[in-house]
């Protein structure tokens, strides 16, 4: 990312959506109810938002071409699965062991097959194929972003696409863009919008407004009670306008979400979601018995940061810049002039260079 692209505030909303997925996770590894723990959907939400407005924002103004698109689509591959893999794999290991009755296993060919082709549904894994399958599906936005007076008609299409899905409520099991889109899709809006710079309140009244509306946001359903299912347009929208008030950037917001140990807890996020439930899940094993669950809950969470950790620096950081390094190098081997030998010519006599094609 670029540095004049980067938003310190957004890598602390990521942080604190993150820890709060392991806070949600709490109660159902210790097999009790926590009724105020309940805010993992909350989490999910922010973070679909927060994917749609950094797309939008780091690319949507970039020229699409075939370069840009495959530079995007390999910066996404390297940026999840790389990880996703080691995750999924350490599962499949713990599912496997005699004894050790791992809570959400993943067992069997047709369930490994869909979790390595990010299709699986077990525990958090879920919300990775939304992710990834908006990332294909952004390629038609930037299409829109890019030159918006010559695809009026690709873009009143998916318009009409999202209005049909919005009337038929979502359709589709959680793991299908389809029932998710509103999250991503405000995302993309807003982003598009915050990176235009034609409105970027950065006064005290919108850092105070991103505070509450995000402490509000997690608490609610814990506050008042309703009958209406979380996942919809509503919570789309209010997910979506955090996330822009955050990107603003305003003294107050900033001063807490862009603090250190928040932007940490932002960049090692993925790792920290994808492994806190398997490490969680040893550490309650590994536990003597009776212990009182505060005790528990907090090594599960230091357990975890830690495993995060170790993750981010041994798995994420160091795949990704090997495979960023190695398709730069192939990209760099394709556009470099290719020296082909000619044969001599039959009489003597010095070799002709100019023959020489580039």
């Amino acid at each position: 990312m670029n540095r004049d692209q980067y938003l310190p505030s957004l890598d602390g909303l990521r942080g604190i959506a993150a820890f709060a997925v392991v806070l949600s996770h709490i109660g159902l590894l210790l097999g009790k109810d926590i009724p105020w723990l309940n805010i993992g959907d909350e989490s999910v939400a922010l973070f679909f938002a927060l994917s749609g407005f950094l797309m939008a924002h780091l690319y949507g103004d970039k020229p699409f071409t075939f370069s840009c698109a495959s530079d995007y689509l390999v910066h996404r591959f390297t940026r999840i699965y790389p990880v996703y893999l080691v995750a999924i794999c350490f599962v499949i290991l713990l599912s496997i062991v005699p004894g050790l009755d791992y809570f959400q296993p993943i067992t069997g060919a047709v369930q490994i097959i869909r979790h390595v082709a990010m299709l699986g549904s077990s525990g958090v894994f879920w919300s990775i194929p939304p992710e990834i399958q908006f990332y294909l599906f952004f390629l038609l936005l930037w299409l829109c972003f890019e030159k918006p007076g010559q695809r009026q008609t690709l873009a009143i299409a998916l318009l009409a696409a999202f209005a049909l899905a919005m009337v038929l409520d979502f359709p589709g099991p959680g793991i299908l863009l389809l029932s998710k889109i509103p999250y991503f899709l405000f995302g993309a809006f807003a982003g598009r919008l915050f990176h235009s710079g034609l409105f970027l309140p950065s006064n005290t009244t919108t850092g105070v407004a991103a505070l509450g509306l995000l402490a509000v946001f997690i608490l609610c359903r814990n506050l008042f009670s309703s009958p209406a299912t979380f996942w919809g347009v509503q919570t789309a929208l209010i997910a979506t306008i955090i996330v822009y008030l955050s990107a603003c950037e305003a003294r107050p917001s900033k001063a807490i979400l862009a603090a250190a140990p928040l932007r940490f807890a932002g960049k090692i996020s993925f790792s920290l979601y994808l492994f806190h439930v398997p490490v969680s899940f040893l550490v309650t094993k590994a536990l003597p018995a009776p212990i009182s669950p505060w005790l528990a809950a907090s090594a599960m969470i230091a357990a975890s940061l830690i495993a995060a950790t170790a993750s981010h620096y041994a798995i994420e950081r160091p795949s990704r810049r090997w495979l960023l390094a190695a398709w730069n190098g192939r990209r760099t081997r394709q556009t470099e002039p290719v020296l082909t030998e000619v044969p001599a010519p039959a009489q003597r006599g010095p070799l002709d260079l100019s023959a020489v094609s580039a």
